[in-house]
């Protein structure tokens, strides 16, 4: 074995041994890093270095004043944003896959990265309970998922009109009508402006005291549209009557595109399902696994019920192209080299398979369930129906809810961000990590009662 590579192994282990003590600390320190881990950033301050150093020096630079200054998103008391901890096998298929350090665009590029796409695809199909043949790309994030679904819609629906975008662009193209709900995320509305989807055709309905997009409020249009249904109310966690937006859409030719970020996983479990009722009778899908299914960053999914619409929209030709008769992965997505994600993927579905995938949903649901009622015994106020893994607390005015959320950020306990919901300012609470624990929702509600003495204080 040559030194280089003794010396790759050499860092790699050093790496895991740093790795080992940041998970061993990462529950006894502040979620959000302290004033003084904030100020260690200042060392990467420095111009750019004339000489090289020791590659040992910079991995443990990097441990040292990077590692404290990071968010706990891997613990148990983030609450924070929709951001799923990892779970240890995706982790460990991570670094397996780093190694590799393999590129995606073609079957040639990496055999085993396009064959554990294909296998994914498969899995995802029967674990989500969607025709057979739909067809997956593995992208970066829902934004990037939400723009590949929209993208193969809004061609799809113009060619039916005889329009083809890749040859004559969107000049002079018919105008396609949109639908979108009050509450669609703000990925969704950036999808549309980068795909030409401007507000002029866009319809926004009207949505429910749960934020769910209301049906007897859809626009007549006479016509084929391309309507946006969210799996997931960012802030409630709502549903979206996906069924009968695919029944009204549908009747007048049109394609529908579900956001389904971190909420589309409840058609994997039994017990959440009618959430999900008529789901997977719509056109695309946005999902991330590195949300609810905890698989680590990033790992975005775009889903298409006809494979020949997602193809056709990323359709791309160079003569130095090496097509095979297998997947090559580059037809599903924007991207052409990317990194093997699939590969933490395939692991954590594996790991778990379909048993493990709705015990971890469930846990997810159920914890939030138990936050909600525990903060709501305190005399909290909760706004929402708790039907996923979504909580909206505030206490008795706007000021004493953004107050106490000052001071539970503070504490360091548990950490959650702020919304506003009906005109009210709220605390959102996430749960979405599998290493969260009973005792961590006790002792985040602790802080949330601590937050709010010190509030009224």
């Amino acid at each position: 074995m040559s030194a280089s590579f003794d010396q790759q192994i050499r860092l790699l282990n050093e790496a895991l041994q740093y790795a080992g003590e940041y998970l061993r600390s990462v529950d006894e320190r502040p979620v959000f890093p302290s004033e003084e881990a904030r100020a260690a950033l200042d060392r990467f301050d420095e111009p750019l270095p004339e000489a090289s150093c020791e590659a040992s020096d910079t991995l443990a630079l990097l441990h040292q004043s990077g590692s404290p200054g990071t968010v706990a998103q891997v613990g148990g008391r983030y609450f924070g944003f929709v951001n799923g901890g990892a779970l240890p096998v995706g982790v460990a298929a991570r670094v397996l896959a780093d190694v590799w350090d393999q590129n995606t665009a073609h079957y040639v590029m990496s055999p085993t990265a396009a064959h554990l796409e294909a296998v994914c695809e498969r899995w995802l199909n029967e674990l989500l309970g969607f025709p057979d043949g739909t067809a997956a790309g593995f992208v970066t994030g829902t934004t990037l998922a939400n723009l590949s679904g929209l993208a193969a819609g809004r061609n799809e629906l113009l060619r039916r009109r005889g329009w083809d975008v890749v040859e004559s662009g969107l000049y002079g193209a018919p105008p396609i009508p949109v639908v979108v709900s009050a509450d669609a995320h703000a990925a969704v509305r950036k999808s549309l402006s980068l795909l030409g989807m401007g507000d002029a055709h866009t319809h926004v309905v009207p949505v429910d005291d749960q934020g769910r997009l209301d049906v007897d409020s859809f626009p007549e249009l006479g016509g084929p549209a391309l309507v946006v249904a969210q799996a997931g109310n960012v802030n409630s966690g709502a549903f979206d009557p996906v069924g009968s937006l695919c029944d009204r859409a549908h009747r007048d030719g049109g394609w529908v595109h579900v956001d389904g970020a971190f909420g589309l996983w409840a058609a994997a479990v039994p017990t959440l399902r009618a959430l999900a009722d008529g789901i997977d009778r719509a056109d695309s899908w946005a999902v991330d696994a590195h949300k609810t299914l905890n698989v680590p960053y990033d790992c975005g999914i775009v889903m298409c019920r006809d494979r020949g619409a997602l193809e056709a929209a990323f359709r791309a030709s160079a003569d130095y192209f090496q097509w095979s008769e297998h997947r090559d992965p580059m037809r599903y997505t924007p991207s052409m080299s990317k990194r093997a994600r699939c590969i933490e993927l395939w692991a954590v579905l594996k790991t778990l398979g379909r048993s493990g995938v709705v015990q971890l949903v469930e846990q997810l649901c159920g914890h939030a369930r138990a936050f909600a009622a525990q903060l709501e015994e305190q005399g909290f106020r909760i706004h929402n129906d708790v039907v996923f893994n979504q909580v909206l607390v505030s206490c008795d005015d706007d000021s004493e809810t953004e107050r106490t959320l000052a001071e539970i950020q503070k504490l360091g306990s548990c950490w959650c961000g702020a919304s506003t919901w009906k005109g009210h300012r709220v605390i959102r609470v996430s749960v979405c990590s599998w290493s969260t624990t009973v005792d961590d929702i006790n002792d985040s509600v602790r802080s949330f009662c601590e937050g709010r003495d010190r509030a009224r204080a």
